[in-house]
């Protein structure tokens, strides 16, 4: 039973959403509790709050937020000092950063989802594409240069997520991208992204994506590529 005293973060282990917010807990030095359920049957008291039946969901005070970015900025406010910058104008264009990482977070799902290497090739083209006007933004170690952000707690999962199957299946999602990929590697080496996840992450990724089939039980192609390669 998690603590009242301390915020809870309702979460699903693979889920990169959570793991937003897990990291900006862990930045802030926030002691928290974390809820593991099953998205494949939600419990009854979950549906209950979570208006969009989604996780993270976070619990503190008695009240309820959903959605990851409204939880950061939320965590972000009340655990001072801020991870956004100072400046009115740089904030919101980090925040409009935020939204990019979320689309894709987006692509890069549905590619490794993909049911046919046509389906892959044509999420990964949009996944490297939206990389594209990135590369001029990253502005040093982090997004803002020296300085650990709200809009590096965002990438990371994605980085996490795309540097394994990059490493397993000998691909390259980052060509020609050579700041983003020292910022991918400075954020994946951060102690809160690592302890962001649950121990043995790695295996039980992909072993996810491993068992993903459609019509049936036929692997979809990143599954297949991941079972050739084991």
């Amino acid at each position: 039973m998690s603590d009242s005293t301390k915020p809870e973060l309702i979460s699903f282990d693979l889920c990169p959403f959570v793991q937003r917010s897990v990291i900006t807990l862990l930045e802030k030095n926030v002691e928290f509790d974390l809820t593991y359920i099953d998205l494949a049957n939600k419990p009854d008291w979950f549906l209950e709050i979570s208006p969009l039946g989604k996780v993270p969901v976070l619990r503190e005070k008695g009240e309820v937020l959903f959605e990851s970015a409204v939880i950061n900025e939320y965590l972000d406010e009340v655990n001072p000092p801020s991870l956004h910058p100072a400046d009115p104008l740089k904030k919101a264009q980090n925040r409009a950063w935020v939204e990019v990482g979320g689309n894709q977070l987006m692509h890069s799902f549905r590619m490794m989802m993909a049911e046919t290497r046509e389906d892959y090739d044509a999420h990964r083209d949009a996944l490297i594409k939206g990389f594209r006007m990135v590369e001029d933004q990253v502005g040093g170690t982090f997004f803002n240069g020296d300085h650990f952000s709200l809009v590096d707690t965002a990438w990371a999962p994605l980085f996490t997520r795309l540097l394994i199957v990059e490493d397993v299946l000998g691909e390259n999602y980052l060509p020609s991208y050579p700041k983003i990929r020292a910022w991918a590697n400075a954020l994946v080496a951060r102690d809160s992204v690592i302890h962001s996840v649950r121990e043995g992450f790695r295996e039980k990724f992909l072993t996810y994506l491993q068992n993903k089939t459609y019509h049936g039980n036929t692997p979809g192609y990143v599954a297949d590529r991941l079972a050739s390669a084991a």
